[in-house]
């Protein structure tokens, strides 16, 4: 398992992350795959600090909102 993270700058300080940090987790199957979504992502405004990781990433919650996402479920640019 592969896990693609990303700092969501549009979605970061209000809403539901009001006051946090908006950290977006795509878990991706194969390594391949996630370097697709990570070239992608950094073509994003919205998307900072993008990076592919090998193990399971945690945010502290009093200063991150984590969204959680998988290949599977993304459509559009994401995968192309």
């Amino acid at each position: 398992m592969f896990y693609v993270t990303m700092t969501d700058k549009f979605m970061s300080g209000w809403g539901a992350a009001a006051g946090k940090t908006n950290k977006l987790v795509i878990e991706c199957q194969t390594h391949e795959d996630a370097e697709r979504v990570a070239r992608n992502a950094r073509q994003r405004r919205e998307m900072r600090r993008v990076s592919i990781r090998a193990t399971k990433p945690y945010y502290r919650p009093d200063s991150f909102l984590t969204s959680w996402r998988s290949f599977d479920d993304l459509h559009g640019d994401w995968k192309a």
